[in-house]
């Protein structure tokens, strides 16, 4: 009798186990075919205080302010440089622009002091030839695993050669330019056309205000894609200032007249001034000659303007996640990709574009990802944009790649204020410049300044504590020491590094 029931007990508990295995499998079956879309919008050179959920009693974003209440506000979010290429390199990598090998900008300086390169000779400038290492896996590259169908409209600045551009990394779709900036309705850097479709250059457009165009074609992209696993990049280059020779229009950014209006007490206005160096076009290079430029109220005006366009393109994205009742599955992601430039406002941070100060490389960043964070929520824990490229992997159900070393972290459980960052440190180098964070501390070696800094306490970087801490100078430049040493023991990576 005793003997039946173990028999009948064992049979009975083998077949809830094949259940349960059965059932979790399914489950996890399910879940592995619905992972979440990604949608990832990054602005050029946009101040930290530049949106209204940041602070702004000026900048109208309406749109983005509403994302912000949906979901999260982060302020406490680096980038891994102060300007443009590298922090893009690393926001698709997941990797520190030392390691994956675009640590400083893909661009030509000529053209700063008025140079216009002819076909010929721009075909063999660096801006031309640079790119990133065709070794390093980008993260459409890696969601393919899980079945996503990749886009990206607007700023790419990762290279021009077939083999850099979207396509050749993971890319099913690119519509925008390759380089670091262009004229807004011309698409063109300093007089060379930069627009491209896939893979081939196109003048398609020209005249046309490119946020209209980046937004038109990520429409498009939505319209369809939604009922698959998609990634939207979505890189505009507003605000960043027209990359064109004319001084009346590269001094700011560019807007249509419909946005301007929406700021009338700022001046549609030039003013002449004396150009005397690199930026500021010489006609001739006996000295300096008087010509006109943008004067400090356009400059904000295009400047705010073109973020208030880029907001209502952003809108569009977002009633259309809702129209195809994706949006409770996509992450969306909105920040900078470096501290404010010409006509920002980074308060009340000190610095902007191209520092290390705080203004140079803390942005302002928003998720929403209503499954699992909540609403209307502040993060103040220290995460970067290192951290995208793990985050949306392990959504996505991928494990990370063995053979890759990121350095970055599943920034999801901070966000759903299960517990601290993971992130403790941070380190920055331009060049000369160099910069650390640990903790709540900040050390800045820079030609724009020097300094020991408790962001704790001192958010605006007023008082160095050097002098007063040297135990702790002396242990912040040695962790950079150590960061420094992994960097150069990584595995080498093009195209500055001498292999």
């Amino acid at each position: 009798m005793n003997q039946n029931r173990t028999k009948k007990q064992t049979f009975f508990y083998t077949l809830s186990l094949l259940w349960i295995c059965c059932f979790f499998s399914t489950n996890c079956l399910a879940t592995a075919k619905n992972p979440p879309n990604i949608v990832l919008i990054v602005s050029d050179d946009q101040g930290y205080k530049d949106l209204g959920c940041f602070g702004s009693q000026e900048v109208i974003t309406p749109h983005l302010d509403c994302l912000a209440k949906e979901g999260a506000r982060l302020t406490n979010f680096y980038v891994t440089w102060p300007a443009c290429t590298p922090s893009r390199g690393s926001l698709l990598t997941g990797r520190y622009p030392q390691r994956n090998g675009i640590y400083d900008m893909i661009r030509n300086e000529a053209p700063d002091y008025g140079h216009k390169y002819r076909p010929e000779e721009y075909e063999v400038t660096f801006e031309r030839i640079g790119g990133m290492d065709v070794r390093e896996k980008l993260l459409p590259q890696l969601l393919k695993a899980s079945g996503y169908v990749s886009g990206i409209y607007g700023k790419w600045d990762l290279g021009v050669h077939k083999r850099f551009l979207p396509l050749a990394r993971g890319f099913d779709d690119f519509y925008g330019f390759t380089n670091t900036g262009i004229d807004y309705f011309t698409h063109e850097r300093y007089g060379v056309p930069s627009m491209f479709r896939n893979n081939e250059l196109t003048e398609e457009d020209k005249g046309e205000y490119c946020t209209y165009l980046f937004q038109r074609d990520a429409v498009r992209f939505l319209k369809e894609n939604h009922q698959k696993p998609f990634f939207l990049y979505l890189p505009f280059n507003a605000p960043h200032g027209a990359s064109s020779l004319d001084p009346r229009i590269r001094g700011g950014a560019q807007a249509p007249e419909k946005y301007k209006k929406m700021y009338p007490h700022l001046k549609d206005s030039l003013v002449t001034k004396k150009k005397t160096g690199r930026y500021e076009f010489r006609e001739n290079f006996k000295g300096p000659v008087i010509a006109q430029g943008v004067s400090a109220s356009k400059r904000r005006l295009e400047y705010a303007a073109s973020i208030t366009c880029m907001d209502a393109a952003i809108g569009e994205v977002l009633d259309l996640l809702d129209k195809y009742k994706v949006a409770d599955n996509t992450i969306v992601v909105f920040f900078s990709d470096n501290g404010g430039g010409g006509g920002s406002d980074n308060s009340p941070l000190k610095g902007k574009k191209g520092m290390m100060f705080e203004g140079g490389i803390r942005v302002p960043c928003i998720v929403r990802y209503p499954k699992k964070i909540k609403a209307g929520t502040v993060n103040e824990g220290l995460l970067t944009s290192l951290e995208l490229v793990p985050t949306f992997l392990k959504e996505a159900g991928i494990a990370l790649p063995e053979e890759i070393v990121f350095d970055g972290y599943d920034m999801l459980p901070t966000l759903m204020e299960q517990g601290e960052s993971p992130r403790k440190e941070m380190y920055w180098q331009r060049r000369a410049d160099k910069a650390a964070r640990v903790g709540n501390w900040k050390w800045v070696e820079s030609a724009k300044g020097n300094g020991l800094f408790n962001l704790s306490q001192d958010v605006g970087e007023k008082h160095d504590l050097s002098k007063t801490h040297p135990e702790k100078l002396k242990e912040m430049k040695a962790y950079f020491a150590n960061w420094k040493k992994e960097m150069a023991e990584a595995e080498p990576r093009g195209p500055f590094r001498d292999f």
